[in-house]
């Protein structure tokens, strides 16, 4: 029987966790107290690294705090909107909107959706000064208490909670901001996820140096500028501003060899102007100039004619016309060259030269297929600018939505829709953590409509308050999670109409499931769950909804998705959840009549495989927690299922 305690933030600092996965990899650097020896590990990797001892690094004032944030476990349960999602359209939805502090929902993320997610795209706060932008993460530690939990002085720890406490927006506060998420983030995605930031020129230097530190330098893609805005804004100063940035990292660059295309659009398509018996073409890249590949004497067998037509227009290697002519690899400072390809290889792609004569003699293009191209895209430009990207059209189509303007400056989904098909494949997941208005998801459910995919999507976004002058507050939508909610499902009704022919048995996912982080609940028993409760220490009876709290919360911890189907099942007359083969019994009152069916179910149900059961110790009396554990160790089946118990407070 293992005993947990989930969420423990008991010994955490801002590099307990890094130490302790060095520890688990080389035990023999740290000595009997703890402490890491750097110079042991030195020594240890010297051999097959090349260590510099030179480095450029990147400090603010909040950089310790901002790790140990990073490190310290969520304070907050997972709650599910169950009328939402029981709901039809909602029921069998694989995408998600989650409402609470983002910082908070990533780390609720961290173990079910770790190397999970293929593409993540963020918009978040620029701290213009005007953007509402003020660093609330606030852990309420005293100066002393953060100076010895961030290894920092206690002046320094001071001056950090002074920022905390005023609500800054300054450089360091935006950093301090943003460093953490960022970090746990990077752990949700897969090795050849990819990340889109979009930010301004107020913190476009300070991301790129903070994403170099997070992602690393080595896995940066580009800095787009993005054009939003073609006339220009000319209340700027000096220049009329046209554009933003788009940062691009990939976790690790070395596990994918490139990005996608973008849509080829008409203009595209009219340059594929040539076609054969396979389809149509355009002259793509150089595949063979005469003689590329070495020295005839280096490569022997690479040194043959090829017989051209006088056409242009046919290869082969047996002459076939008596005017027909011969191609050998070029002669360079008196050496004879050879080919790159062998004879029996190049053989089996004649159709797919072009040939043409050019200054330094023959050289061989690339039938580039449409057919081929349609399907990867064309390789985008580094200026990101299409007229379709401009803010006002987001704003548009916006207001076409609902009736008025309830958000300002909503990216455009033209936009968003062509990162997306850069950036993940057409069943893949992407992550919004600064879901805004929830372009992301128009655009995801969008896209899908459009081509038949079946992307998913993750969307975060803090119940901040709207302004109770705003069009938004008078229209009902008195936070900006009501806006991204509603925007959401009045982008699907629009879609569904736009795509009737999507809605067979291939159909749109356009539903999607709601989650909320909620305050720990206190030990008073209440018909009604309130996510606004106060924290205390000692939990006894729950209700039904906060059992169900407790369950969305620990499952997701224990590695299973939002998504995954949760199965109830009855032992005898109580009720156990199962989830991803983890038995959860958190009810009160489980006996011994319940446990001998939950022997019999796993003897005689087929498909009842748990290997793991856990358990609410306060439901659950310590006499009959010893009588489960014996009886789960001592338990010979016949599906040689190794059941362990563990036992959470």
């Amino acid at each position: 029987m293992i005993t947990e305690t989930l969420f423990n933030a008991e010994n955490i600092t801002a590099n307990s966790p890094q130490l302790e996965q060095l520890k688990q990899l080389f035990p023999n650097c740290f000595d009997t107290s703890g402490h890491f020896l750097l110079e042991k590990f030195q020594a240890e990797i010297a051999q097959h690294t090349d260590i510099s001892h030179e480095f450029y690094s990147m400090n603010w004032l909040g950089k310790s705090y901002a790790k140990l944030l990073r490190n310290l476990p969520p304070e907050t349960l997972l709650a599910e909107d169950v009328e939402h999602n029981s709901k039809e359209e909602n029921a069998h939805s694989q995408n998600v909107l989650i409402q609470g502090d983002n910082l908070e929902v990533l780390k609720h993320l961290k173990n079910a959706y770790r190397n999970s997610v293929k593409m993540i795209y963020i918009d978040p706060p620029y701290n213009t000064g005007s953007d509402g932008f003020v660093y609330q993460d606030d852990r309420k530690f005293t100066p002393e208490q953060l100076a010895t939990l961030a290894n920092i002085t206690p002046d320094e720890a001071e001056r950090i909670l002074n920022f905390t406490d005023k609500g800054s927006n300054s450089h360091s506060a935006w950093l301090t901001f943003m460093y953490p998420r960022l970090y746990v983030a990077r752990e949700l995605l897969k090795e050849d996820g990819v990340i889109f930031i979009s930010i301004d020129d107020n913190e476009v230097a300070q991301l790129k140096l903070l994403c170099d530190e997070v992602f690393g330098e080595g896995n940066f893609v580009a800095k787009l500028p993005t054009i939003m805005n073609l006339k220009g804004n000319n209340d700027e100063f000096g220049f009329a501003g046209t554009h933003e940035f788009t940062l691009v990292y990939i976790k690790n660059k070395n596990s994918v060899e490139d990005l996608n295309g973008i849509p080829l659009e008409n203009e595209d398509l009219a340059e594929y102007s040539k076609e054969d018996e396979i389809g149509k073409y355009k002259q793509g890249a150089t595949l063979m100039r005469t003689g590329e590949a070495g020295s005839r004497n280096a490569r022997p067998k690479g040194y043959y004619p090829i017989y051209v037509n006088t056409e242009l227009t046919r290869m082969s290697l047996e002459r076939q016309k008596e005017d027909d002519f011969e191609v050998y690899p070029k002669t360079t400072k008196g050496k004879d060259m050879s080919w790159r390809r062998s004879p029996e290889t190049l053989s089996k792609t004649f159709s797919e030269f072009i040939i043409k004569k050019t200054s330094s003699g023959i050289s061989f293009y690339k039938k580039q297929r449409l057919e081929e191209d349609l399907e990867k895209g064309k390789k985008p430009k580094s200026l990101f600018y299409k007229p379709q990207y401009s803010s006002g059209n987001g704003t548009t189509l916006l207001e076409s939505l609902f009736g008025k303007r309830i958000f300002n400056n909503p990216k455009p989904i033209e936009l968003l829709k062509d990162f997306i098909s850069i950036g993940m494949g057409k069943n893949d997941l992407i992550l919004d953590f600064f879901a805004g208005s929830g372009s992301t998801a128009h655009a995801v459910m969008q896209l899908n409509a459009e081509d038949g995919g079946n992307r998913q999507f993750i969307l975060v976004q803090l119940p901040e308050q709207t302004d109770t002058k705003s069009e938004a507050y008078k229209a009902g939508y008195k936070t900006i999670f009501d806006i991204t909610k509603a925007r959401i499902e009045k982008s699907a009704v629009k879609i569904r109409e736009d795509f009737p022919d999507a809605s067979g048995a291939k159909s749109i996912d356009s539903g999607f499931k709601i989650y909320q982080t909620t305050d720990n609940f206190n030990a008073v028993a209440e018909d009604e769950f309130n996510p606004n409760q106060a924290q205390l220490p000692n939990l006894t009876s729950l209700t039904e909804s906060q059992i169900q709290t407790l369950l969305t919360t620990w499952r997701v911890y224990d590695g299973a998705k939002l998504t995954e189907i949760v199965q109830a099942v009855d032992l005898g007359g109580y009720i156990a959840y199962l989830c991803d083969k983890r038995l959860y019994l958190l009810h009160e009152h489980f006996n011994s009549q319940h446990l001998l069916t939950f022997i019999q179910k796993l003897d005689n149900d087929t498909a009842f495989n748990p290997n793991r059961v856990i358990v609410f110790g306060n439901h659950i009396e310590s006499a009959m927690q010893q009588e489960l554990n014996q009886a789960l160790a001592s338990y010979s089946n016949r599906k040689n299922i190794s059941l362990s118990l563990i036992v959470r407070a």
